[in-house]
């Protein structure tokens, strides 16, 4: 009898100190489906711009956004929990859930800052003709829907593709996805093809 009330304690012990599930924390402004729905239809359809002349040196992305807190480490902050970070602003413990793969991480390392539409996907689709602070402003982001923590592997394996191409692997995030491009395409007059229109239109029907 005391070994199994013993048992039943311990069990108790590691229930409650284990770590609670972390659900992800979304970016500001994503647009409910019916204004996606809207925004979508809102878009210019036009063929992919070149790559000619592009370069992410021309996104000045990652600046100082606070004191020594630049974007990365402002986004970092946001999207995590019980996020500590030294004198110098960057992380050094935290948990980060990545709503792409579903994983969770521990340290900031293991995590990216996604630019939701890609820095190059933006140069072919309306960029390359911004003005060095619109482009800056673009890269830093913290209004609306563009910047989020995920899985650094995942970010890279994205690299600069549409969702006609690359779609997070956890479908039922396909909804929120599609809004916050939609939302950062609308908000900066970017145009979409007509493959990128079908795949998001596909992805807000899961909504």
């Amino acid at each position: 009898m005391k070994s199994t009330i013993i048992a039943i304690l311990a069990s108790v012990a590691l229930v409650s100190t284990a770590p609670a599930p972390l659900v992800a924390r979304s970016p500001p402004n994503i647009p409910s489906a019916a204004t996606a729905q809207s925004q979508l239809a809102g878009l210019r359809v036009a063929a992919q711009g070149s790559q000619t002349g592009y370069s992410r040196d021309l996104f000045n992305h990652w600046i100082t956004q606070s004191g020594t807190c630049n974007t990365r480490e402002t986004v970092l902050k946001r999207d995590g929990t019980s996020v500590v970070t030294d004198s110098a602003c960057t992380s050094i413990s935290g948990r980060w859930f990545s709503p792409y793969d579903g994983a969770t991480w521990s340290a900031a390392s293991d995590v990216d800052i996604d630019h939701v539409v890609p820095l190059s996907n933006a140069w072919k689709s309306g960029a390359a003709s911004w003005t060095s602070s619109r482009r800056q402003q673009f890269a830093n982001d913290l209004t609306n829907p563009q910047l989020i923590a995920v899985t650094d592997n995942v970010n890279q394996a994205k690299g600069d593709q549409g969702p006609e191409t690359w779609k997070p692997s956890v479908s039922s995030y396909w909804c929120t996805y599609s809004r916050m491009w939609i939302a950062v395409k609308s908000v900066y007059s970017l145009t979409v093809t007509s493959a990128e229109k079908s795949a998001l239109s596909s992805m807000l029907n899961t909504c």
